[in-house]
Formats: structure tokens, sequence, C-alpha cells
């Protein structure tokens, strides 16, 4: 009760006296009251007490007869049971929760509902954030054997992917992950499917069934639905031919300014707006231009042309044509490039360049590249995650020390079952120099 109202009452009336009328005008019954004590809280019963939120204050009405008070809070009369039990009393806070009287006569206060939620929801996220792993939504890309690894986030994602030339069907169900800053190598023999699968991610070829996705910092891009032209420019995706197809009446820097022709259009403008804007301002033009030989210039000192600038790329010798087609690649800026059998015609000097080009490419400018390659050495030395192909399939897949040593692999190099090979015949013969 509050203090304050007992304050503002009269003396306590007898224990038995009840008013038998209320006072006129103020329309309110008295109704029986409790014995009580002056200051003092009603006594319930023996050993428990009953803790009532306070109500806000109300104006006492009081009686012209100094016997009769309204009071400002009913109190009901509770019977006090035989057994009780013990006293419980809710402590009280700095702003008082809502309260709940439970049938034993204990008062329970309930926590705010806002603060309740919150809780709850800071509890969910904490709980998820330990249950979902990463790179879960990529778990159920590949059958069989499982592909996925921890380290590195999934660039490229190649899902079920199917080619049919009319009743040939080059490539059947391939799935596999290329990951963002690895080399991933795709073998396999002679007519595996591998070009194929090649011109399917670049857009030269419309896949039968499947996805190929990309996945960027700026979404994610279904490379099937592209045109060729597409996938370069807005997915930014870059490759190389088995056959070396430069520009050999131009020389080795206007080359390399030829793969930044979108580049200077951007810096310069763009259209028959961007041609009146370097009439009247080449200012502009010449800038932009000063920054692409630049670019040029230091990929011609990255692979050792800076001295043959001005000869014309069908001069140089093959090794260095092959170096030059993947830094013109490059001038494009892409995350992803792909190399169709770099290394083929190479000597095993030429081999070591583009090997250490290719390493510095992954980890210098941190471009992910996906390679076709039949030269063994070159793959298990510079690939990060290898796969392997046969008649369109994936047969193996993992780090170039599993795929090496893998019965299915050996069995589609060689011919022969893995049981048929003597004791003392050598590891995958068709992998000479994959422990060097």
């Amino acid at each position: 009760m509050d203090p304050h109202m007992l304050e503002d009452m009269d003396p306590p009336m007898p224990i038995n006296r009840v008013p038998t009328a209320a006072p006129t005008g103020t329309g309110a019954v008295a109704q029986p009251l409790p014995q009580t004590q002056p200051k003092s809280a009603p006594n319930i019963g023996p050993t428990t007490s009953v803790a009532i939120a306070p109500a806000p204050r109300q104006a006492t009405v009081v009686a012209h007869q100094p016997t009769a008070v309204a009071p400002a809070i009913p109190v009901p009369t509770i019977a006090a049971p035989t057994t009780l039990p013990p006293t419980t009393t809710a402590a009280p806070a700095a702003q008082p929760a809502p309260s709940r009287v439970e049938p034993t006569g204990t008062t329970t206060a309930s926590p705010p509902a806002p603060l309740a939620a919150a809780t709850t929801a800071a509890s969910v996220a904490a709980a998820a954030a330990q249950t979902i792993p990463a790179q879960a939504n990529f778990a159920s890309i590949a059958a069989g054997q499982p592909v996925l690894r921890q380290e590195k986030a999934a660039l490229l994602e190649v899902h079920k992917l199917q080619m049919k030339f009319g009743g040939l069907t080059a490539v059947d169900n391939l799935s596999f992950l290329a990951r963002h800053r690895e080399i991933t190598a795709l073998i396999g023999p002679n007519g595996a499917g591998k070009t194929t699968v090649f011109n399917c991610i670049t857009g030269f070829y419309r896949p039968t069934a499947g996805a190929i996705r990309l996945h960027t910092t700026t979404g994610l891009v279904e490379l099937q639905r592209l045109a060729d032209f597409e996938v370069t420019s807005k997915a930014r995706v870059a490759r190389t031919f088995q056959n070396i197809r430069l520009f050999s009446g131009m020389t080795v820097l206007e080359n390399l300014m030829v793969a930044q022709h979108r580049r200077l259009e951007r810096d310069a403008g763009h259209g028959l707006l961007g041609l009146v804007r370097g009439i009247f301002q080449g200012k502009r033009f010449r800038k932009a231009e000063r920054g692409g030989i630049d670019r040029a210039v230091a990929w011609l000192d990255r692979i050792g042309l800076t001295g043959r600038a001005d000869d014309p790329a069908g001069d140089l010798p093959y090794g260095d044509q092959r170096r030059l087609e993947i830094a013109r690649a490059m001038l494009t800026e892409p995350v992803l490039l792909c190399l169709d059998e770099p290394a083929a015609g190479l000597n095993p000097r030429e081999s070591f360049d583009l090997a250490r080009l290719l390493r510095s490419i992954r980890d210098d400018d941190g471009v992910a590249i996906l390679l076709i390659e039949h030269d063994m050495s070159v793959v298990m030395d510079i690939s990060d995650h290898v796969v392997v192909l046969e008649y369109g399939r994936r047969i193996a897949d993992g780090t170039p020390d599993t795929v090496k040593n893998d019965p299915n692999v050996i069995k589609a190099y060689l011919g022969v079952e893995h049981d048929a090979l003597p004791d003392d015949a050598p590891v995958a013969p068709a992998l000479a120099g994959a422990s060097s």
C-alpha cells in the first residue's frame, strides 16, 4: 500500500465496523475491510505475504464522517489456507517489470518482451554461425568423391555439364570447381573433351544441359547464357587457344595495346561522345593512352620482351609468342584465365619460364587459372587442383599427388588394368616428370 495514501487516512476504524453507505455524492460503495494496523501491509496469514505491484497514486475520497473512508485500492479478502509454501517476494527494480500472481500466492516478474526477443535472436545467430560450414552452398556440386576444400572460395562452378553433337556426347554430366587464386588443371587423354569444356565456359559452344556459374564480387554470373564476347567483356574471363592467335603483322607493343581497347574507351569516353571529347579534349585521351603504354611496357618487362617491343609479333620465337599471348590476355583484366595447352611445343627451358610466369600470375596478380595441358611435368609442378577427364566424364579429382597415383588415371593413360602392371613397373609412366 502506498505510504502517502496511509498518511492521508484517518485513524483506523474498529475491526468489525462496516460502513452502511457511501458518502453522499461520491458514487462509491465501501467494502468490508480486514483487520489492519497503522502503516503496515495487510496481514493475510501467519507465514505468507503477497507482494502487490504499486498502482499509480490516486486521490483519496474522505467522507465527512470521521470513520468512513473510501480506499483508493480495494483490497480483496483472501482466506488463509491451512498450509502455505514459504514466502516469496519479488525484488524491486529500477524499472518494474510486468508481474503475474501465481496460484500459490508467489509473485513472479516476467522479462520485457523486446529484451527476450533480442536475446533469442542473438542466440539463434550465434548457433547458426557455429553450425553452418563455409561454402555449404557448393556441397551438392560434386558427386562421388568430395572435391570441396575450405582454404579458398569457389570462383568457377561447373555443374552437371553436358555437350552433345548429334548422337555424340562429348561431355557427360561433368561437375568440378575452380577456386580463387589457384591453378586448376584439366587433364586427360586425347579426345577426353577438355577443349569442349573450355569452349562451353568461354561461350563458343552453348551447352546442351547443365550450368556454368562464375562467383564474382559483384554477384553470380551464368556463363552459359552469355555470348562469347560478353564472357570476356562482362564476366572477365580470358582465354588462349592451342594455336597461337597473335596479330603477326603488328608490333609486340601494339598487340598489347589492342587488348586494352575497352579500357582506353572507358578512360577517354565511349562512342560518339568519346570521339567528340577526343577532338576537343585531346589531353584526356593522351593521358589514357600513356597509361595503356605504361601497362604494356610493364608486362613486356615481366615476360622479357622489352627489347623487342617494336618488332613484328610474327618474328618472335615460338616460346616468346606463347608468353606474349598470355600477357595480352592478362591486359584484359580477367578474374579467370583459361589456357589451352600453353606448354605445347616448348622446350624444357621455355616450359620452366612458362611455369614461373603462371605462378607469378596466381601469386602476384591474384588471378585464378584454368589450365589444359599434356605436359605432366608442368601440371604437377604448378597445379593446386587437378581434374581428370576420360570420354567426357570425370574419373579423378584432387591434389596432384593424389591424382598421379589414382588407379583410374593410370588405366586411362596406359590402357591397362592397374593389377596387370608388373611389380617392377614404375607408377604412372605416362605421368613422367610428375615427381620432379
